[in-house]
């Protein structure tokens, strides 16, 4: 039987007890895991975190924080044991671009405000990328779309291109219905109902609404709601698919008093 590190506390406790698990005398699940068997685990840890903070459970976000940062060390093992780089190497990265882009805490650099903050954020990014990378080029594709499109407004908004006013990304709402409406056909339907939600997510983002988690949250609260629907028909005896659409109706509206 393998020692147990003595201060759980510490991080590299965790290290170890990852090193141990993926070792000759570790778990076997543990041993065959891979970068890309990974990679969903990932992003559900990630995901469950998201969750922790739409539901503002501090006891919660301690516990995915912790599922979340094993899946950083278990891939940082992956890789140290392929002699590509070991957890060192990440935090020693992490700490050099967190000095070298805060020039104005750590440095003679000065910053007035968050959004003068964001510009010089972007102009030492500029210096850190190839000639031929884009500002967009590091904006994760996989992400979810909503996420994407406001990622990338965000990082064309710190070079100065952007509305100049909230009426003028409200008035493009506008166009963009108007023009989904005058669609003829599926696909330009679609191209143009693309558009709005692009243009809305321009809209939370100057707002300071995280649009993902604004839709999580409508999500959850129709589930909450409908669910009660559900549950008076069962404790009334009624047959929800039956009921014509007022009624269903005036069930959720009782629903919406009770959640």
């Amino acid at each position: 039987m393998l020692e147990i590190p003595q201060d759980l506390k510490q991080f590299t406790s965790l290290v170890e007890i990852i090193a141990c698990l993926r070792g000759p005398q570790g778990c076997p699940w543990d041993k065959k895991q891979t970068h890309s068997s990974l990679r969903e685990n990932l992003l559900e840890e990630s995901y469950e975190v998201l969750e922790a903070l739409d539901q503002s459970n501090r006891e919660l976000l301690c516990t995915e924080l912790g599922d979340l940062l094993m899946q950083i060390v278990m891939h940082a093992q992956l890789s140290s044991e392929s002699g590509e780089f070991n957890i060192g190497d990440v935090v020693e990265g992490i700490n050099k671009k967190l000095v070298y882009r805060h020039p104005h805490v750590f440095s003679s650099g000065s910053a007035k405000d968050a959004e003068e903050v964001l510009v010089h954020w972007e102009e030492l990014k500029k210096k850190e990328r190839k000639n031929e990378a884009g500002m967009l080029d590091g904006v994760p594709k996989s992400l979810p779309a909503l996420s994407y499109a406001q990622s990338v407004q965000g990082r064309v908004a710190r070079v100065g291109f952007d509305w100049p006013d909230d009426g003028g990304v409200l008035d493009k709402l506008a166009e963009e219905i108007t023009e989904y409406k005058q669609a003829a056909g599926e696909p330009e339907k679609s191209g143009e109902f693309g558009d709005i939600l692009f243009t809305l997510a321009n809209y939370a983002r100057r707002q300071g609404i995280d649009l993902e988690s604004a839709l999580r949250g409508a999500n959850e609260k129709f589930f909450r709601r409908f669910s009660c629907m559900e549950k008076i028909c069962r404790d009334r005896n009624l047959d929800l698919s039956k009921m014509t659409l007022d009624e269903q109706n005036v069930l959720w509206n009782e629903a919406k008093k009770s959640v």
